[in-house]
């Protein structure tokens, strides 16, 4: 055959087995007796056989009829498992979002927008994944995630990205610390000078203060305290461990409590953007641009 057969025809040719007759059949699938003749006639010259035995009494199937019915009949439930599968995934794929995201932004940030957007889509499944950005912009840049959000203010290459947030970053010590009493701020010098508890190394905090203060012109001491979370380092600041630079989101409760105190700083600027990344092949879509849209409404 230079063809293969279609479905309606297959469809038609299993209603005429079942019902024994090709009136029964052609009413059932909504069909005028004469449209279904025609398409029987059609369906035996492409196949050259013989599939209806046509009488004053109606049209019945012939023996080779009834063969080639059952095997119509299991290639249209194959077809309904695969119509069946391909939605299943279409729906999975629709109802699933997959996200990685800096700390800064993972809890100060994304619930809320997560938040909103399940109100829409109240079946949408989010996996999140919570890393230091450098490690966020490595998954963006090789697809393996829907959308990430980076606190890196240097360049992401391999990867588009929107700003999402405005952040900065602040000096906090203990109220037992001395310079929770002092009335000038600190420079850059002095605070370059200073060993800070500070993030590990790829986290998008570090990176913006480290260049900061390249740009103000001096080069940041080794670390006091070298930790893997903000959590963390706020905690040693509370407990009195020396000072350290964090976001303003994630300190802005316990400067508001007193737990933590904030030093002016002069002369140096530690504001930074926060961005959503995405691989660069390809622009968010279905959950994840529906979440980057509305992170971009709350922006203005």
């Amino acid at each position: 055959m230079e063809r293969l057969p279609d479905i309606e025809s297959l469809r038609l040719l299993v209603l005429v087995g079942r019902h024994g007759s090709l009136t029964a059949a052609a009413a059932e699938s909504r069909t005028s007796q004469p449209s279904a003749s025609k398409r029987m006639s059609a369906f035996e010259r492409m196949l050259g056989v013989q599939l209806l035995d046509r009488s004053r009494r109606g049209s019945a199937l012939t023996p080779a009829g009834m063969l080639v019915s059952g095997w119509a009949e299991r290639v249209l439930e194959e077809m309904t498992v695969l119509l069946d599968g391909v939605e299943a995934l279409r729906r999975e794929r629709s109802a699933q979002l997959s996200l990685a995201a800096s700390l800064t932004v993972a809890e100060h940030l994304l619930p809320s927008w997560i938040g909103e957007l399940r109100r829409s889509t109240p079946d949408l499944h989010v996996g999140l994944q919570v890393m230091n950005s450098s490690r966020v912009h490595e998954l963006a840049r090789q697809g393996e995630i829907d959308l990430g959000f980076v606190e890196s203010p240097g360049g992401l290459p391999g990867v588009r990205s929107r700003v999402v947030a405005r952040d900065r970053l602040v000096v906090v010590v203990s109220r037992e610390h001395k310079w929770s009493r002092r009335r000038r701020p600190v420079g850059p010098a002095e605070l370059a000078a200073t060993p800070l508890i500070s993030r590990e190394r790829g986290s998008g905090t570090r990176d913006t203060a480290e260049r900061a203060l390249a740009a103000a012109g001096t080069e940041a001491v080794p670390p006091l305290l070298e930790l893997g979370s903000a959590t963390a380092v706020r905690s040693a600041v509370a407990a009195g461990a020396g000072p350290a630079l964090l976001s303003e989101l994630i300190v802005a409760p316990d400067l508001a409590t007193g737990l933590l105190v904030e030093v002016p700083t002069a002369d140096v600027d530690f504001s930074r953007t926060l961005r959503a990344v995405w691989n660069a092949a390809r622009h968010p879509t279905g959950a994840g641009a529906q979440l980057l849209a509305l992170a971009l409404r709350r922006l203005r």
